[in-house]
C-alpha cells in the first residue's frame, strides 16, 4: 500500500493520567486504583517530568493545543500540584496561547478552595463526573457523592471562574425510567453547562458490573429514553456533534475533536495512551506503565509498549473515530492524517454513498448510517 508522509502535521494534544481514586466504581474499566494513604504528589510530578524528558525526542515544535487530565480522579490532587506541574510543563513544551486545558473532577473530592487552585494553575475547563442527580442511582453506581454534592460542585466551579463546564451524565441506569433520565438532564441544565457528555451505561469487561450484571432497561426503554433526552437537549440549544457529546454552539470539546479527527496526543502518567505521527511517515500508538507504584519507581521512560499503525490498519482507525462525528470530516483530512489515498476503499465508498449511508461529498455517516454505525464500518472496510 503506497504511503506519502502527511503534508500537514496533525494538531498535538497532551493527555495526563492520574491513576488514584477514593474507590473503584463498579462500572469503571479505566486504569484507576483505590487510594491507600496519601498521594505522593511531589514524586508523581517528578515521574511525569522524567517521563516527558524521555518522550521529547519524538516531538517536533508543534504547540500543545489541548490538555486533558483524566483518571482515576484527578481532582484528588491539590491545586498546588497542578500549579507546579504546569509551570514545569510550560518550561519544556510550547503551549498554544488559547490552549484548552480540561480536568476531570469528582464532586465527592472537591471544595471551593480546590477549584480556585485548579483555576490558578491555568486549567480553564472542568468536566464534573455527576453521572446522575438521583440519590438511588448514585448509590447503585457506587459514587461517593450525593445529589447535593453534585450541585455544590457545579456552583463552586462557577464561583472559581470556570466558564467552560462539562457535566458527565449516564442514562440507561438500572431501573431508570424516561422521567428519571429527563429529570437528570433538567437538573444539569440548571447550571447552564457549556457541554454535556450524556452516554449510555454499558457493561465493560473487568468490571464489577460485568461480573455481577445489574438489570438494565430493555432496548425499547433505552430508545425511548434516548429519543426523549435528545429532543429535550435540542430544544434547549444543544447539538449532538458526536454520538454521546452535546454542546452549545461553538463549545465542542476541542480535545475530543482532536481524538476523533485522528490527531496526535502525547501521553504522560500511569496507564496513559498516546499517538504520535513521526516525520518518517510512521504513526505510533504507545502506552505507559499501568501500576502507580511501578510508574513511580521507574527511571527515565515509563513507556511499557508501542505499536506502529500499519498502513492497512489506518483506514479503520481513522473511520472508527471520524464517523462518530455527526458532521463527519472533509475527505482531504483522510489523506493528510493517514498518508493514504481514498483509492484504498476501491468501489466501497461509491457503493455506500449510493445506498444513502455516507454523504456524497464528505466522510460523514448519514442519519441512517449513524444508526447502524458498527455495521457501516464493517461494510466500509
Amino acid at each position: 500500500m503506497a504511503l506519502s508522509p502527511a503534508p500537514v502535521s496533525p494538531p498535538l494534544s497532551l493527555y495526563l493520567h492520574v491513576p488514584w481514586c477514593v474507590r473503584k466504581c463498579p462500572y469503571c474499566d479505566f486504569n484507576s486504583h483505590a487510594l491507600q494513604g496519601d498521594i505522593p504528589e511531589a514524586a508523581y510530578r517528578d515521574a511525569l517530568l522524567e517521563d516527558l524528558a524521555a518522550d521529547l525526542p519524538l516531538l517536533d515544535d508543534r504547540p500543545i493545543q489541548t490538555v486533558f487530565i483524566g483518571g482515576g480522579t484527578p481532582s484528588l490532587m491539590s491545586g498546588a500540584f497542578y500549579q507546579s506541574l504546569f509551570a514545569e510543563l510550560r518550561a519544556r513544551l510550547p503551549f498554544a496561547p488559547d490552549a484548552e486545558i480540561t480536568l476531570e473532577a469528582n464532586p465527592g473530592t472537591v471544595d471551593q478552595s480546590r477549584f480556585d487552585g485548579f483555576r490558578a494553575a491555568g486549567i480553564n475547563r472542568l468536566s464534573i463526573g455527576v453521572q446522575s442527580f438521583n440519590a438511588a442511582h448514585l448509590e447503585v453506581l457506587g459514587r461517593i457523592h450525593d445529589p447535593d454534592g453534585a450541585h455544590r460542585a457545579a456552583e463552586a466551579a462557577r464561583r472559581a471562574g470556570f466558564d467552560n463546564l462539562n457535566l458527565d451524565l449516564m442514562h440507561g441506569l438500572p431501573g431508570q425510567t424516561r422521567e428519571q433520565a429527563l429529570a437528570d438532564l433538567r437538573a444539569a441544565l440548571d447550571h447552564r453547562p457549556e457541554h454535556l457528555s450524556w452516554y449510555q451505561l454499558t457493561l465493560e469487561p473487568n468490571t464489577e458490573f460485568y461480573r455481577r450484571p445489574p438489570t438494565l432497561p430493555d432496548d425499547d426503554r433505552l430508545w425511548d429514553i434516548y429519543e426523549a433526552g435528545a429532543r429535550f437537549l435540542r430544544q434547549h440549544g444543544f447539538d449532538d456533534y458526536e454520538v454521546s457529546a452535546w454542546s452549545r454552539p461553538g463549545l465542542a470539546s476541542r480535545h475530543n475533536l482532536n481524538y476523533w479527527t485522528f490527531g496526535d496526543y502525547l501521553a504522560l502518567g500511569a496507564g496513559g495512551h498516546g499517538k504520535l505521527s513521526l516525520a518518517d511517515g510512521r504513526i505510533l500508538r504507545y502506552w505507559k506503565t499501568r501500576q502507580p507504584e511501578a510508574y513511580l519507581k521507574r527511571i527515565g521512560s515509563r513507556t511499557a509498549g508501542q505499536d506502529a499503525i500499519a498502513p492497512d490498519e489506518r483506514p479503520l482507525e481513522f473511520l472508527m473515530n471520524a464517523l462518530r462525528l455527526k458532521g463527519g470530516v472533509d475527505t482531504a483530512l483522510f489523506e493528510q492524517r493517514t498518508g493514504l489515498s481514498l483509492d484504498v476503499f476501491g468501489d466501497r465508498l461509491t457503493e455506500l454513498r449510493a445506498q444513502g449511508l455516507i454523504a456524497p461529498d464528505r466522510l460523514q455517516a448519514t442519519e441512517t448510517g449513524q444508526r447502524y454505525l458498527n455495521s457501516l464500518l464493517e461494510r466500509f472496510l
